[in-house]
């Protein structure tokens, strides 16, 4: 498929990545803020301090994003009536019932989605960060929404889309949207040291997406990439033992810690991109000589043209974090640990990459999670000594990753970076 790079008249990231990518059909946006990259937040994008009490700063930032996403996907040849799938970071949770507001607004059939909590992003006071996936129209795939019998949301998204031979599912979480955790997925209070409420909601919410997928042509077995949010990664192994039991080959996987999630006492929230078999294409497990984890995940999947690698650590798995990776205590002041890291990460994905018959020069979407944003422009520093200046990204700050936490599902063909900060 030709990538070709796509420029709107949305202001120009201070970073290293490009607004989108057009890849085929499919149209791959960078993660979006509410920023012009000149004065911090946009002016537009907030009150006016002589009217404190007049307008809302999340739904003037959220206007603002929507309103630069709008002319990347248009410049793209799309637009929103063609997206399916979008992924939201906030830095306040309390602030997701104003945005809501605004995101129906916007999207007549709204895309699947998946919020989460972040401590961070890139420019402060920025209160928001809005990631999509879309496709342009008449070049031979459609978007078709899927509704099984899980709980229905209460907020503006779908339950998931199929798009020519893949499935975009909105992330899930242990909830019916009606008691918020209901009984089957908790422990009974009666008897507190029964059973294990990760555990619970885990199986809870895979035996909802175990329903999403069969609706859509698909099962669990074609799982190509997850993406895990965690409120407490103690609750890791737990989690990924319930995993083991649901998938004979997992899918490629990013595992990170986040600040909260949409419903009070929901520990976790997975969000699944899958194929439908039997459509032209078939899914093919990738390894290489990098370590392998601990954890139950794959390396990567390639499916037709994409390649969607699992998330990266600077770990060998093996001492914790690699010796290559980090600066010698005999020598503290000689080398960057952030750069060591990001080289090691970088090298290994290279080496996935290869293993899947592509390369980083075609890599079209990631998204990066730092544990401390401090780190960013040394990361950056690096990042563009491994990439072409093709790709598009976004960034957060994360909490505590686990195995498999730096790029997420990210297509062979297809990278824009998104950056987050994200703690416990």
């Amino acid at each position: 498929m030709q990538i070709e790079t796509i420029r709107s008249g949305a202001p120009r990231p201070l970073a290293n990545y490009n607004e989108c990518f057009k890849v085929g059909p499919w149209v791959f946006a960078a993660g979006q803020i509410a920023s012009d990259y000149k004065t911090g937040v946009a002016p537009e994008a907030r009150r006016n301090p002589a009217f404190p009490f007049y307008g809302s700063d999340i739904k003037l930032q959220t206007h603002y994003v929507l309103g630069n996403l709008k002319k990347t996907f248009e410049a793209a040849g799309s637009s929103f009536g063609h997206v399916f799938k979008a992924q939201v970071f906030m830095t306040d949770l309390a602030n997701f019932n104003a945005f809501d507001e605004v995101w129906k607004e916007n999207f007549e059939v709204p895309p699947a989605r998946t919020t989460v909590d972040t401590t961070g992003l890139l420019v402060p006071g920025t209160l928001v960060e809005i990631d999509l996936i879309g496709y342009v129209p008449g070049q031979g795939i459609e978007r078709k929404a899927i509704k099984s019998a899980a709980p229905q949301p209460l907020a503006n998204y779908t339950e998931a889309f199929t798009v020519g031979n893949l499935i975009f599912a909105a992330g899930q979480l242990g909830s019916d949207f009606v008691s918020g955790v209901p009984a089957i997925a908790k422990k009974d209070p009666a008897f507190p040291f029964y059973g294990s409420d990760i555990k619970k909601q885990t199986r809870y919410i895979l035996d909802n997406l175990k329903q999403t997928f069969a609706a859509a042509g698909g099962s669990l077995d074609e799982v190509l990439k997850a993406q895990v949010f965690l409120t407490n990664l103690a609750n890791f192994n737990a989690f990924d033992e319930v995993w083991k039991e649901y998938f004979k080959v997992p899918p490629a996987r990013t595992t990170i810690g986040t600040t909260g999630l949409l419903v009070a006492g929901t520990l976790v929230e997975i969000d699944l991109i899958g194929h439908i078999p039997g459509r032209g294409s078939t899914r093919q497990a990738i390894t290489s000589s990098n370590p392998k984890p601990l954890a139950n995940y794959t390396e990567a999947f390639r499916a037709g043209d994409l390649v969607f690698a699992a998330g990266q650590l600077a770990s060998d798995f093996s001492t914790g974090v690699a010796h290559e990776a980090r600066v010698d205590p005999a020598f503290p002041y000689y080398g960057s640990s952030i750069k060591k890291q990001t080289r090691y990460i970088l090298n290994n994905l290279k080496s996935t990459f290869e293993a899947a018959g592509s390369s980083l020069d075609q890599v079209v979407k990631a998204q990066v999670f730092l544990t401390d944003l401090n780190d960013f422009f040394a990361f950056d520093e690096v990042w563009i000594s491994f990439t072409s200046p093709r790709q598009a990204h976004a960034f957060c700050q994360a909490a505590d990753p686990k195995p498999g936490s730096v790029a997420p599902a990210s297509a062979g063909r297809l990278l824009s970076r998104t950056a987050h900060r994200t703690r416990e």
